[in-house]
């Protein structure tokens, strides 16, 4: 507490002119943590386009570049990723100007609102409750100002200032009024720092990024055998030629690489950014999206977050008989007039008695989030005492069990929010009573009556949750009654389940079991909201908080995804990672649903790929075991059936496209952990039904070749140009039948390759019946055009081995079809049994 004081004209434009030129102004990092310069590197120089740029070289040195078509994947895999990151980069710059927080500094006399960006060296900086400390420097002026440090040293209680002492950028105020002169900007500003990591655009810290590198570290690894074994095959073991040895070495190793697995998950990631930008939520950290998408339970502030900012004064109900109306409405409009940071308690009563008198302060105590009042004493014009007027909590002010008290308390239980007008003997140097915060005796003059305005959507969104199974927990500063009817009006309990705060226990497993059981809680202290979100992560739930007060701040930082109003206080957009620019509670459905979207999709195409990865391992496996013992016994040889150009065209309607698609597509099922088990316990036995049946294809169909030439010579002496033509004969004959037994195994693995896909894209609506339609007519024309038949080097004439391809497809559909089946029941049950026990 402390008296008012002459305020500081600040800096003339002309010094702001000077510094600005001489680089003393507060110069900020880029808002999204990466240059287009950074996001150009990180997609280009990645591991997968280096694997895949060294294949493509081993094929462009044998001269078949129709085999290296594989090579486009590279300016795909770049190509798609930098233009979505720097698409969402803008969205995220856009956002961020638009939720920044805006200092008001003083120059040439007058207070202006500017970007944090434009603050100099010098400048005066206002701060009033809730205000964030953009750069660092010392007080010049406080009424009780309080700074919050705990971004800073994670100490929780505010920090009174008195003049002189340092102020830090990333704090805030939590009470009180005051300003400071800015010492520290830029880079030298812990701001600065804050920013960097606050605002960054990243992919990392998440299951779902972490799960995928894990996964791509295990084939980077399994490359290395499988390549070395396939070589030793195919060029000592099969005694091919060099050119045949590296396409075959080639095409068994490009479909081990996921190459479109980390760049579907940034791209869902980067249009998930843009997607929530266009409905006016700013994502600070991108791993949130995914954050959300887990949330089970949802706390939410009342005021400003179900209920509208702006409030309309009822009435003022006058229980003094000794205050005429008049005295007490003159005494409404001067202490709104005198709020240098009004609420909205006190500009509805700005909005009411406008015509304020010509009172001047002498003292004043700021409002607290945990005294829940304020006060200021007034002298008019000519000296005279007009008297200390608190305005606060009926219940907190009076005993809560007397006859004002009750009578306010039925008031609050209809919805209304109801404050109390009283006066006191002393507002400044007395001593609180033991046990109380109060300043000494009162005597209560009114009860002020105020409208709070429902969001007309908040139903909906409260709805929307219910039918997620997402819990919705409402914790309010109010009076319980009070949050209980609004609650209520939103089918949460009723106003009599509500939760006094004040009551609550203090050990976080009984608090837990509390909050379980209740949906509405009143007079929540900040360090109670703290708690609540701590006591529900402790039983093992996603907590998001909303909120967009100063009180919401430490349960915000604290929750697993703290979402912000953007018309709320600067300190709690700042340690939000999701700020809700438009205010609007009803868009954090779109949030949540984004979310799900996002991590349920690359589950789906995660299932795709690493699928072909494990089918691809398999077969060079199987071709190069089985070379090394026909090698062993003298069996007839056998090299790697395909053609890198087979590899590719393989994957184009079995996992490129559609997948492509699949990850875009609404998915409202909460995420889960286990991202890594989920998908490898799907992938894994696909990837050996379908490795297993090409193989056991390829070997039927695969003939030794080895007396084709003799079949055409004969043990006759031919002459020399019967010779030749013999030769060109079963070589040409040979060709065409190691065609068609490629043909007809690759037929078998896209055959059950798309039946996996018509398994993952369950449960089917119109566009995944279409996307599996064309997948199935795309290979049809693929394997029967004759111009696509000479472009990819296939050859689908011989009837024997397309039979023999169809048995083993349907064989391996059937086993595909079962496993799913089984997999499903055993998931089913593991779900139910972890149910029972939670």
């Amino acid at each position: 507490m402390s008296m008012t004081m002459d305020r500081l004209p600040g800096l003339t434009s002309a010094e702001v002119a000077e510094r600005t030129a001489a680089g003393q102004v507060n110069t900020m990092p880029d808002k999204s943590g990466r240059s287009v310069a950074d996001i150009v590197k990180a997609n280009v120089f990645t591991r997968i386009n280096a694997i895949l740029g060294v294949l493509f070289a081993i094929v462009a040195f044998t001269g078949s570049f129709i085999n290296g078509l594989f090579g486009l994947l590279i300016i795909a895999n770049s190509g798609i990723g930098i233009i979505q990151e720097i698409r969402a980069k803008r969205t995220l710059d856009r956002l961020a100007i638009v939720g920044q927080t805006k200092p008001i500094v003083r120059r040439d006399g007058a207070a202006q609102e500017i970007a944090p960006d434009e603050v100099v060296v010098g400048d005066i900086i206002e701060l009033g409750p809730g205000d964030q400390v953009v750069v660092d420097g010392e007080t010049v002026e406080s009424e009780a100002l309080d700074i919050d440090e705990s971004l800073l040293t994670g100490e929780a209680d505010a920090v009174d200032k008195s003049l002189g002492d340092e102020i830090m950028s990333g704090s805030f105020v939590v009470s009180g009024s005051g300003a400071y002169r800015a010492t520290k900007v830029g880079p030298d500003a812990y701001a600065a720092k804050l920013a960097a990591e606050a605002s960054k655009f990243t992919l990392v810290s998440s299951e779902l990024r972490a799960g995928i590198d894990k996964i791509l570290k295990v084939i980077t690894w399994l490359l290395i055998p499988a390549g070395i074994l396939t070589i030793v095959n195919q060029l000592f073991i099969s005694e091919n030629g060099l050119r045949t040895a590296l396409l075959g070495m080639v095409a068994a190793l490009v479909p081990m690489v996921p190459e479109g697995l980390v760049l579907m998950t940034s791209i869902a990631f980067a249009v998930g950014v843009v997607r929530l930008g266009q409905r006016q939520c700013l994502v600070n950290e991108l791993p949130a999206i995914e954050g959300l998408a887990r949330v089970d339970v949802v706390c939410t502030d009342k005021t400003g977050t179900l209920t509208e900012n702006g409030m309309r004064l009822s009435e003022i109900r006058v229980v003094d008989d000794a205050f005429d109306p008049i005295q007490v409405q003159t005494a409404m409009a001067a202490l709104a007039a005198a709020d240098p940071r009004p609420n909205a308690s006190i500009q509805a009563l700005a909005e009411a008695y406008p015509e304020a008198p010509g009172w001047s302060t002498s003292a004043i105590l700021p409002f607290s989030s945990a005294n829940k009042f304020s006060g200021i004493s007034f002298v008019d014009g000519d000296g005279v005492d007009r008297g200390n007027w608190l305005i606060g909590a009926p219940d907190v002010l009076l005993d809560p069990e007397s006859e004002i008290a009750l009578a306010a308390q039925e008031l609050g239980s209809t919805g209304l929010r109801i404050l109390l007008v009283a006066t006191c003997a002393t507002l400044v140097d007395s001593e609180p009573a033991a046990g109380s915060t109060l300043p000494g005796a009162i005597t209560p003059v009114g009860l002020i009556v105020l409208e709070q305005r429902v969001r007309p959507d908040a139903r909906d969104t409260i709805e929307y949750f219910d039918s997620q199974n997402v819990a919705v927990k409402v914790i309010s500063g109010d009076n319980a009654l009070s949050v209980g009817a609004v609650a209520a009006s939103l089918g949460l309990g009723d106003p009599e389940s509500a939760v006094d705060a004040r009551k609550l226990p203090t050990q976080e497993r009984e608090l837990a079991q509390v909050i379980d059981h209740a949906d509405a809680f009143g007079r929540v202290r900040p360090d109670q909201k703290r708690a609540m979100v701590a006591s529900l992560q402790g039983e093992g739930h996603t907590v998001a908080m909303t909120g967009d007060g100063v009180n919401d701040v430490l349960a915000l930082k604290d929750a697993d995804i703290g979402v912000a109003m953007g018309s709320g206080s600067s300190a709690a957009r700042s340690v939000a990672q999701i700020v809700l620019l438009d205010n609007k509670f009803a868009t954090l459905p779109y949030v949540v649903g984004e979310g799900r979207r996002v991590i349920g999709n690359i589950e789906r195409v995660s299932n795709l790929f690493l699928t072909k990865t494990v089918y691809a391992v398999l077969l060079a496996l199987l071709i190069g075991i089985t070379g090394l013992l026909a090698r062993a016994f003298g069996w007839d040889p056998v090299s790697y059936p395909f053609q890198p150009i087979h590899v590719t065209i393989s994957a184009w309607f079995t996992i490129g496209i559609p997948a492509f698609i699949l990850s875009l597509a609404p998915n409202n099922e909460r995420a889960k952990t286990g991202f890594v088990r989920r998908v490898l316990t799907q992938a894994i036995p696909n990837g050996i039904i379908i490795g297993l049946a090409t193989f056991v294809c390829f070997m039927f169909v695969n003939r030794d070749y080895s007396g084709a030439l003799a079949s055409y010579t004969g043990d006759v002496l031919l002459a020399p140009s019967d010779t030749v033509a013999a030769v060109a004969g079963a070589s040409q004959a040979i060709g065409a039948q190691q065609t068609q037994a490629a043909t007809a195994a690759l037929a078998t693995m896209i055959a059950i390759a798309v039946y996996v896909l018509a398994v993952v894209a369950r449960p089917y609506t119109w566009w995944k019946l279409v996307l599996v339609a064309v997948s199935v007519i795309a290979y049809v024309l693929i394997f029967t055009v004759p111009f696509s038949q000479r472009m990819f080097h296939l050859d689908s004439s011989n009837a024997g081995m397309m039979a023999v391809a169809g048995v083993c497809a349907v064989v391996g559909c059937a086993a595909v079809e079962v496993s799913s089946r089984v997999l499903s029941a055993v998931v089913d049950r593991r779900r139910s049994a972890e149910s029972l026990n939670a």
